[in-house]
C-alpha cells in the first residue's frame, strides 16, 4: 500500500471541534504542508480552536461559505489545492428536526458545489468526506458485530439523511468523473473545544453551574466515544495511507449508555448522581445504538490510545479552565434546544423552556422561526422490510414464520423470476430494504427430476435467478440467494475423512445431475453482481420431522441409505443468521453449513436414540444407489471456518443436531406419551398404549399397568 505526500490542503470547517484538531495537528506535524481552512464561522464554530496554529507560516484562514461556488473555484485554483478534507457540515440532530432545509442546504449542496469545483479544475488528488455513523441508523441491541463499511445506510433522522446523501453524491462523482474520494464514518467524540450542545460538554457546564443533568428518555441508550486527539491521529492516518474509493469506519468498541456518561461526569464532580440527573422527555428517533466495526481502520495502523477515565479527566479540566470560552450559550444547554442556523446570526432560547413553558415562539428577526417540538410517540418506520421469493418452498415458509417472529415487515413477491417485469412491479410495489431468493427448481420428489426437465430447470435456476439479481442491482438492493453446495464431490485434494473441507473459492468439480450444473453456472455468473450473497445450503435439516424435505425424513423412510459423511445445514440455526446476514449486508459466496461432517448412520443412531428405540434400517453402497437413481448424488465436506468467524456462536453439525432438532423432539414425544398415560388413568383400565408420534414415526407399543 502506497502512501500519499499532499501538498496544499483545503480544510472546511476547521474552526470547529473536531477539524480543528486535525488542523492544528497537521499544521503542528507537517511544516511542509500549507493548510487552507475555510470556515463560515457559524454559531458552533471559534476562530480560537485555531489559536495553536495562528502564528504559523503554514497556516491560513479563509472565512466563507463553501456553498459560494465562486469562492470555492477561486480558493482551488489560486492555492493550487490538490488535497480537499470535508468536515464542514450541521451536525446537531436536535438542531435537524426544527430546520432540516438547513441542513439539506449545508450538507447536501454545499458538499455538491465541492465536487463539482474538484471535477472541473482537474488538480484534486485526494477529497475526503467526512460522514457519520449515523449514516447506518440504528444498530440492533443485541448485534455483536458492529456496521461495517459497506452495510446499508438507512438513516433515520433529517441528519443523517443529509449526510447520507452527501455520501451518494461523493460516490457517484467518483465513479462517474473519476474523482479521488475517500469517505469517514465516525463514532461520537469529545474532548476540549467542543460546542456545548453535544452531551459530553453540555453535562460538564451543567454540572460546572450546579444545574441538573437532563436525560432524554431513561437514559439507556448506548453510544461510543472516541477522544478527539484519537480521531486527528485517524484522520491523518487516512490522509497518508487511505485508499481512493474506500470507506473507514473510526469507531471504539467501548460503548456506554448515556446514564452511564452522566453518573462519571457526576463523580468526577463529587456531586450525587440520584440527585443531579433530570429525566426529560426523549426526542424524537432517539436512535436505541450505533455500533460500528473498525477493523478496516485497524489493518491501515490505527488504535485507540485514550481510555475513558483520562479523556474524560482531560475535558473536564479544559471546561473549568476556559468556561466562557463559547461565551453565552444558555440556550445550548436546554434540555431540548433549538438553535437557529440562518446566516447573519444565531438566536438562543431563554430559560423559560427549562420550566416546562412552551418552546413555540417568532423571533424579533423575521428570518427566524422556531416550530414547536414534535410528538416523539410517532410511528416509526421499520428499518427492514424484506421480499421473499419462494412462498411455497420450505425455506421461503420458514424464512416468512422467522421474520413474524421477529416482527420484521416482509412480503412474498408475485412474479415469476424469469418475467423481470412483474419482479420489477414486486419491488416498486413493497419497496423493499433487503430481497431474498429461496425459489428454485430441485424437483419433485428428488433432484432425478431435472434430468427429464432441463429447460424448466435452466428458466428458473439459472434465467430467473440471473433476472432478479440484475433487477435487484438496478434499485441498489442486495439479494440473499439460498444456493447449494451440491456442486462439489470428494477429490484427491479434498478425500472423505480428511477434514479438508472444500472453499467458498474452490471451483465447482460435481457434473453427476442437472440440477447441480444448473446451481453451479449460475454461482460462477452471479460472481459479476457485487449486490448479491450467496449461501450454499446442502442437505437442509429442521426441527419439523414431518416435512418430506427434510433430510432426516427422508433417510428415515428409506428401506436402505448409503453411509457417507457429508456437510449439513441446520435450518432451525442457520436461517435467523441468514437475516442477520442480510442486516450486516454481507456480500459474496458463503459454504452456509454448521462446521463438521455427520454421516447418515449416525443421525439415523440419533434418530433411534431420540425418538423411536426400535427404529433399524439397512446400508447399502454407491455402486446399489446408482441402480435405482437417475443421476447421481454429490457427497462432500464443506469449509466453514468463514461463516464461523463471521458468527462465532455457530454450533458445529453434531451439536446443532442435538440442540436444534433432536432435543425438541424427544420433547415433544415425551408429551404426547404423557398426555395419553394420563388419559389411560383416567379410563381407569390395564392396557396397551399405541403412541401415534408423527405420520412419518412408526407405531409404538407402551404396557401400561393402572392400579385404581
Amino acid at each position: 500500500m502506497g502512501s500519499y505526500t499532499p501538498k496544499n490542503i483545503l480544510i472546511t470547517g476547521a474552526a470547529g471541534f473536531i477539524a480543528s484538531h486535525v488542523a492544528n495537528r497537521l499544521i503542528r506535524s507537517y511544516p511542509g504542508y500549507k493548510i487552507v481552512v475555510l470556515d463560515k464561522l457559524d454559531y458552533c464554530s471559534n476562530l480560537k480552536n485555531l489559536l495553536p496554529s495562528k502564528s504559523s507560516p503554514n497556516f491560513k484562514f479563509v472565512k466563507g461559505d463553501i456553498a459560494s461556488a465562486d469562492l470555492v473555484n477561486y480558493l482551488l485554483i489560486t492555492e493550487s489545492i490538490d488535497t480537499i478534507m470535508h468536515f464542514a457540515a450541521q451536525t446537531h440532530v436536535d438542531n435537524s428536526f426544527g430546520n432540516s432545509f438547513e441542513f439539506t442546504k449545508n450538507n447536501i449542496y454545499g458538499t455538491h458545489v465541492l465536487l463539482e469545483a474538484c471535477k472541473v479544475t482537474g488538480q484534486i488528488k485526494r477529497f475526503i468526506h467526512v460522514s457519520t455513523d449515523e449514516v447506518y441508523g440504528e444498530t440492533d441491541e443485541d448485534a455483536v458485530v458492529g456496521n461495517h463499511e459497506a452495510s446499508q445506510l438507512l438513516p433515520t433522522n433529517p441528519y443523517s439523511a443529509t449526510k447520507a446523501g452527501a455520501e451518494m453524491l461523493v460516490m457517484a462523482y467518483g465513479r462517474s468523473y473519476g474523482l479521488p474520494v475517500i469517505t469517514t464514518r465516525g463514532n461520537n467524540v469529545y474532548g476540549p473545544n467542543q460546542f456545548p450542545e453535544k452531551l459530553i460538554p453540555k453535562f460538564i457546564l451543567l454540572a460546572m453551574q450546579g444545574k441538573p443533568l437532563p436525560i432524554h428518555g431513561d437514559g439507556s441508550n448506548v453510544r461510543s466515544y472516541l477522544f478527539c486527539e484519537d480521531v486527528a491521529e485517524a484522520f491523518e492516518l487516512i490522509l497518508h495511507k487511505g485508499e481512493i474509493g474506500h470507506v473507514y469506519n473510526i469507531g471504539t468498541k467501548r460503548e456506554r449508555r448515556v446514564i452511564d456518561v452522566a453518573k462519571d461526569i457526576c463523580r468526577l464532580f463529587s456531586i450525587d448522581p440520584e440527585t443531579n440527573i433530570k429525566f426529560v422527555e426523549n426526542r424524537p428517533f432517539n436512535d436505541q445504538r450505533y455500533f460500528l466495526d473498525d477493523e478496516k481502520l485497524k489493518i491501515l495502523g490505527w488504535s485507540e490510545r485514550t481510555q475513558w477515565q483520562d479523556g474524560l479527566k482531560k475535558t473536564i479540566e479544559w471546561y473549568t479552565q476556559n468556561p466562557n470560552w463559547w461565551g453565552d450559550v444558555s440556550g445550548a444547554l436546554l434540555p431540548h434546544p433549538r438553535m437557529l442556523m440562518m446566516p447573519g446570526g444565531i438566536e438562543r432560547l431563554s430559560e423559560e423552556s427549562e420550566e416546562g413553558k412552551s418552546e413555540s415562539f417568532v423571533s424579533s428577526n423575521p428570518r427566524m422561526l422556531v416550530p414547536p417540538s414534535k410528538a416523539s410517540g410517532s410511528p416509526r418506520k421499520p428499518p427492514y422490510k424484506f421480499l421473499i421469493y419462494g412462498r411455497t418452498g420450505w425455506i421461503g415458509g420458514v424464512l416468512g414464520k422467522l421474520c413474524e417472529k421477529q416482527g420484521i415487515p416482509y412480503e412474498y413477491g408475485k412474479g415469476r423470476l424469469e418475467d423481470g417485469s412483474s419482479l420489477l412491479a414486486d419491488i416498486q410495489n413493497v419497496k423493499p430494504t433487503h430481497v431474498f431468493n429461496a425459489a428454485g427448481l430441485t424437483g419433485r420428489p428428488n433432484v432425478d427430476w431435472c434430468e427429464s426437465h432441463k429447460a424448466e430447470t435452466i428458466r428458473v435456476n439459472v434465467a430467473g435467478t440471473l433476472t432478479l439479481a440484475d433487477v435487484c442491482r438496478e434499485h441498489g438492493l442486495l439479494m440473499m440467494n439460498y444456493a447449494t453446495g451440491c456442486i462439489f464431490e470428494y477429490d484427491a485434494k479434498h478425500p472423505e475423512g480428511s477434514g479438508i473441507g472444500f472453499k467458498e473459492e474452490d471451483t465447482p468439480n460435481f457434473h453427476g445431475s442437472y440440477y447441480s450444473k444448473t446451481k453451479a453456472m449460475v454461482e460462477e455468473l452471479l460472481k459479476e453482481f457485487n449486490n448479491v450473497c450467496t449461501l450454499r445450503v446442502r442437505m437442509p435439516i429442521s426441527s419439523d420431522l414431518n416435512n418430506p424435505r427434510n433430510f432426516i425424513t427422508k433417510i428415515s423412510r428409506y428401506n436402505k441409505v448409503v453411509n457417507i459423511p457429508n456437510s449439513m445445514t441446520i435450518l432451525d440455526e442457520l436461517i435467523p443468521i441468514s437475516i442477520e446476514m442480510a442486516k450486516r449486508n454481507l456480500r459474496g459466496i458463503w459454504n452456509f453449513t454448521n462446521p463438521g461432517v455427520v454421516s447418515h448412520n449416525e443421525i439415523l443412531e440419533m434418530y433411534k436414540q431420540y425418538i423411536d428405540p426400535k427404529f433399524t434400517w439397512a446400508n447399502f453402497t454407491l455402486e446399489e444407489q446408482a441402480k435405482v437413481i437417475v443421476a447421481a448424488r454429490s457427497n462432500n465436506e464443506m469449509d466453514a471456518s468463514k461463516l464461523k468467524k463471521e458468527f462465532p456462536e455457530l454450533l458445529p453439525i453434531k451439536e446443532s443436531l442435538i440442540k436444534y432438532v433432536f432435543e425438541p423432539n424427544k420433547k415433544r414425544v415425551l408429551g404426547i406419551i404423557l398426555l395419553s398415560v394420563l388419559s389411560v388413568f383416567s379410563s381407569g383400565y390395564l392396557t396397551f398404549l399405541r403412541v401415534p408420534f408423527y405420520k412419518n414415526f412408526p407405531q409404538i407399543r407402551f404396557p401400561i399397568g393402572i392400579l385404581m
